[in-house]
């Protein structure tokens, strides 16, 4: 749950800094949080002259952050200050002992992440930042009523007014200059000539009128004409000729150049040189903000397109979404959302979650495009010994399971600075019931040590295992084709949960004893993961992230025996992309070319929580008669049928509420083949550092390795030695980077990590430390009792969890 108006951020309030050094605050240590923190946008007071908040980050683009700057001349001592945002109950984060800001330096406050101590909440789009000297004492302040586009940052640097700048720039000079960018030059061959592409990074549209274009000659100059504008994220070009006008900045671009952009008042913006043509053409990857490539095609006007890199698209349904919900139908807090059809409805039924009260509700369409819960109250869940109050961010039926649902949560609420990254198995058909307890709890925290109490399971989606087989999914824990037989007592498919604090997605098989393994790990473009979805129409997984990446969604199929990156797409074009849409689900039924999706907005604004929008389809292919889709359509049956009669289907079809005659796939003989394993004496000097990742990583953490830019697009493995352990088969990214995760279980100490082609061969490896993984989370606030510190050190060591008990397959139920 990431709220704009109130996020608890990603962090564990009540973890342990060992290692980092973090003090505690004791009840002798003044309370801070009791001034108002609305009077005022921003002050300064106190024994720290030249002390000023430079810079602050609140849309979760990584984490949230502030930048402080010492404006003087000498270094300021900051040991045991404390950090509070808005909220007087959130606990404030104690700076360590030993934390100095130099004369004339930066000092980031950062939010807490799985390696690292920080503040345990986040920065909402109203709020405000504070900071207290050890006596208690208000020293700084900041206030803002809306999320900055990029950041807040003073202009200049520690005394200016804070603006939305233009770039973040965290630890350095804020970015104050002009948000216009050269992002495409065409030197050769343009249509009708040479041409220059500009773009927008800022939030506001600019003029460009009387600014001046140059060549690298400096008396090649063209002043850009009165009424010339570039809108936020567009592009504008400039043309040698322009068409039809005879106008133009009238000189060609050379073999060996450079465009320069000077603003009206003769200073320079933006300026990219060159030594040779461009095949096709130059620009920026990505766009406005990196650096300059080749293109794989001119995109004159458009997004920049790269081999191997996949661009976001625009979206390529409706441009609009639609409130569906009543006003405060939902008190806020709407999560996880899951489409399956329904016995009783040609529309189908949505199953939707809610975090902060741990409800579940049910919603039915009216036939007319209205959806309302059947449950206004909500079924209030608990875990399985009655108490608690699940975080509930995710929620999907399943085929083998047609009496339940399954919830992922992040915490229990009522003990909410402990991480519980838990899914839950509720036994309902209809979500008639006032109060459910779980009937099965797999808590994976063990796989997540260091886990922020609010960065755990934010979706749940089920795959079948046909599907999977068919597709030639792998295994990465064996390092072979995945074979459902593995795992006994797990049903007929595999869990995959959305991590918000790892950005990534984790596919599990849960078995009925309690225990689960994790059998894939899937890398995402996103700065964090809000909700999953399997459509079984698209033969594709959706990746949902929320207005930390302005509402982008991401569809991964199959290749190569994994799960890969294969279309990014941008929110619907007049959506709101402020929503902290968390939970999204997509129709199985196709109406005139459209399917129905569907997105819950966390911060439930405007009071309305529930929108619609439109994805396109194939009528011909898909269920769009207005029935319930037919037998082996691929969709997720009702559970139960929706009060219905409806059989369930046959365990692993994945589809249909029919029951009749409907076939089960059968699995072909997967099309990939596990990689080679590398021979340890492959490792030699001549490899070594090839490769680079950091010194040390924590096992059961995420660690990412540059490759190199020249396997961009490359499926490479990465193993751990000794023994080589696979650890995943990711493609580099267009940076040059791959990212797996350190199992849990591997020992502590020396290793050496490698990557290699799929055939085996060595591209490089280096030494890795694999820390412990546990004993190093971060405390900040209150003393712990004894008590409480070690019921804490059992969670972070995955003990105390519940004994779970797995669902029988449909087949095996009485």
């Amino acid at each position: 749950m990431r709220t704009p108006a109130l996020r608890l951020g990603a962090g564990l309030a009540t973890g342990i800094a060992l290692a980092a050094g973090v003090l505690t605050a004791t009840p002798a240590v003044a309370a801070v949080g009791d001034d108002d923190p609305t009077v005022g946008a921003r002050i300064t007071t106190g024994p720290a002259a030249g002390l000023a908040i430079n810079e602050v980050e609140s849309n979760a683009d990584d984490t949230d952050w502030v930048e402080l700057v010492n404006t003087s001349s000498a270094a300021i001592d900051l040991s045991g200050w404390r950090f509070l945002d808005s909220d007087p109950s959130h606990t404030a984060y104690t700076l360590p002992q030993g934390t100095t800001i130099a004369a004339g330096g930066y000092l980031v406050v950062d939010q807490e992440t799985t390696t690292r101590p920080g503040f345990d909440f986040g920065l909402g789009g109203a709020d405000s930042v504070r900071l207290y000297d050890p006596s208690g004492a208000l020293a700084l302040r900041y206030a803002w009523s809306t999320h900055a586009a990029v950041t807040y940052g003073s202009c200049p640097d520690g005394s200016g007014v804070l603006v939305d700048t233009t770039a973040s720039t965290k630890g350095a000079a804020n970015d104050c200059s002009s948000p216009v960018r050269i992002n495409e030059v065409e030197s050769q061959g343009g249509t009708p000539g040479d041409w220059v592409e500009l773009t927008n990074v800022g939030t506001t549209t600019v003029d460009l009128g009387g600014s001046v274009l140059r060549d690298s000659e400096d008396d090649h100059a063209w002043t850009i004409p009165a009424g010339t504008t570039v809108a936020p994220g567009g592009f504008t070009v400039l043309d040698e000729a322009q068409a039809g006008s005879g106008t133009g900045f009238g000189f060609g671009l050379g073999k060996a150049d450079s465009v320069r952009l000077y603003d009206p008042r003769g200073l320079l913006v933006d300026e990219y040189s060159w030594t040779a043509h461009a095949a096709t053409t130059y620009g920026r990857n990505p766009d406005g903000t990196g650096d300059f490539a080749e293109t794989a095609e001119p995109t004159k006007g458009a997004v920049n397109r790269f081999a191997g890199v996949v661009t976001a698209e625009a979206w390529p349904g409706g441009p609009d979404e639609t409130v569906l919900d009543a006003e405060d139908t939902f008190s806020g807090d709407l999560s996880g959302l899951d489409w399956a059809p329904s016995a009783s409805s040609r529309d189908g039924q949505l199953w939707a979650v809610q975090n902060g009260d741990g409800l579940l509700y049910h919603l039915a369409s009216d036939g007319r495009g209205g959806w309302a819960p059947t449950n206004e109250a909500g079924v209030d869940l608990r875990y399985a010994d009655g108490t608690g109050t699940p975080d509930a961010e995710g929620v999907t039926v399943t085929a083998d399971d047609p009496g339940a649902v399954y919830v992922s949560t992040e915490r229990d609420n009522d003990v909410s600075k402990v991480s519980r990254p838990s899914v839950l198995r509720i036994a309902t058909t209809d979500g008639s019931e006032a109060v459910l307890r779980a009937t099965d709890e797999w808590n994976l925290a063990a796989d997540f040590p260091g886990l922020g109490a609010n960065a755990g399971l934010e979706g749940v989606t089920w795959v079948p295992d046909a599907w999977l087989t068919s597709h030639g999914f792998v295994d990465q824990h064996t390092g072979a084709a995945y074979a459902p037989a593995t795992y006994p007592g797990h049903g007929d498919g595999l869990f995959l949960v959305g991590v918000e604090g790892t950005a990534s997605v984790y596919a599990y098989a849960l078995m009925d004893d309690g225990s689960s393994q994790r059998v894939a790990t899937i890398a995402t473009p996103f700065s964090l993961v809000a909700e999953v979805q399997f459509d079984p129409t698209l033969d594709a997984l959706w990746v949902v992230c929320d207005e930390a990446c302005s509402g982008r969604t991401a569809l991964f199929d199959v290749r190569d025996g994994a799960f890969t990156l294969a279309t990014l797409y941008e929110a619907p074009a007049n959506a709101d992309r402020t929503l902290a849409n968390e939970g999204f689900a997509i129709s199985g039924r196709c109406v005139d070319g459209a399917r129905a999706t569907f997105t819950a907005d966390d911060n439930d604004t405007n009071g309305s929580s529930l929108r619609t929008g439109t994805y396109p389809c194939d009528a011909t292919a898909e269920p769009g008669d207005g029935e319930t889709p037919a037998p082996g359509d691929g969709e997720t049956p009702a559970p139960g049928g929706d009060g219905g009669s409806t059989p369930a289907p046959a365990p692993g079809t994945g589809g249909g509420a029919g029951g009749g005659g409907t076939p089960t796939p059968t699995p072909t003989t997967p099309s990939a083949t596990a990689p080679v394993v590398p021979d340890a004496s492959a490792l030699v000097d001549g490899n070594r550092g090839v490769v680079s990742a950091p010194s040390s990583v924590r096992a059961g953490s995420s660690v990412t390795i540059n490759v190199g830019t020249q396997y961009a697009g490359q499926r490479v493995a990465v193993w751990l030695f000794s023994g080589a352990r696979l650890l995943g088969t990711p493609v580099v990214a267009a940076d040059g980077t791959v990212t797996v995760v350190v199992p849990a279980d591997v020992s502590v100490g020396q290793h050496r990590l490698a990557v290699t082609a799929l055939d085996g061969t060595v591209l490089g490896w280096t030494g890795i430390r694999v820390d412990p993984a546990t004993g190093e989370l971060a405390f900040t606030g209150a003393e712990l009792t004894g008590g409480i510190a070690a019921a804490l050190l059992l969670v972070a060591a995955g003990a105390g969890v519940l004994v779970a008990r797995r669902r029988r397959s449909a087949d095996s139920r009485a």
